[in-house]
């Protein structure tokens, strides 16, 4: 019987495991789900900011009209990384993290197993122990019963160090799922982070240039009924440099899709609880990749 009560609490320990990264795995998911959406939302929020300054740059003199139009170009290819940083989080972290359900609920499998072959070692011994108090002098069938219990005891031994090889398989792969994960996390947003940097210096750039005393002199000609008599500055080129390693190709067609995109998800998103329900991991259909 201590041979059963060892195993058996080497099989808790294994089954915490499994129970753990279950509600551990599943409440990163539904964080990161939520960290990507809302992210999401900040970038269809800028997309209305951008089209906002736009729109009223159209207003405005050449000197701003010139400098918003060109600080909105910087704030919209800032949107498009961070349209690619939502892209990666989805596929490289949020996804991996909704696979483990399948992994889960297959490692869940065996320890079920082994909790029948478990419980059919138990009750051959029971049944063992019955016939000693019982039956003291019938060594035929005592004899039958001790050899129902050894096969059931290695049974439970041969399918307890499975178990084990499982578990430890899980163990090994989940722990270096998470490291990929998360490292995967960082990587994201510190390219987005070091890029929007890049262009927010061009943009501070831009508004530290504005000349206000040039426009403030064609606004009072206006006034005055006189033409302006100068030209603003041009707009400065909006191609992105080839070594820019996310590409940013239809600046305007990607912001008109988000747009789009937003206008038909607004009414359900800006309802949404704050805090989302926390992801359940069982059921999932697939296992993680390797």
């Amino acid at each position: 019987m201590s041979i059963v009560l060892s195993r058996d609490s080497r099989v808790r320990v294994m089954e915490n495991t499994v129970t753990n990264a279950e509600k551990y795995f599943g409440q990163l998911c539904s964080l990161l789900a939520a960290y990507t959406r809302r992210t999401a939302r900040l970038r269809d929020k800028a997309d209305q900011l951008v089209k906002q300054l736009t729109d009223f740059a159209n207003t405005e003199n050449p000197e701003l009209r010139a400098t918003m139009r060109n600080f909105a170009e910087d704030l919209a290819k800032v949107q498009d990384y961070r349209h690619a940083e939502v892209e990666r989080l989805e596929t490289k972290v949020v996804s991996p993290l909704k696979l483990y359900g399948a992994h889960i609920k297959q490692t869940r499998a065996e320890i079920k197993k082994f909790k029948q072959v478990q419980k059919n070692e138990i009750k051959q011994l029971e049944k063992l122990e019955k016939l000693r108090q019982k039956s003291p002098l019938d060594r035929q069938m005592i004899s039958q019963a001790e050899t129902s219990v050894q096969r059931a005891s290695a049974d439970a031994s041969r399918t307890t160090h499975q178990l084990e090889e499982v578990i430890n398989t899980f163990q090994k792969q989940k722990l270096k799922d998470l490291q990929k994960i998360f490292s995967d996390f960082v990587t994201i947003e510190m390219v987005f982070h070091a890029k929007a940097v890049e262009v927010y210096s061009s943009a501070f750039q831009i508004l530290e240039s504005y000349d206000l005393e040039r426009d403030l002199e064609d606004f009072r000609a206006k006034m005055h009924g006189v033409c302006g008599h100068y030209n603003a500055r041009p707009l400065k080129d909006t191609m992105p440099s080839p070594a820019v390693s996310w590409a940013l190709t239809g600046q305007s067609t990607q912001a008109t899709i988000r747009s789009q995109r937003r206008d038909e998800e607004e009414d359900s998103t800006e309802h949404s609880a704050e805090e989302d329900p926390v992801q359940d991991l069982r059921g999932q259909g697939q296992a993680p990749q390797q």
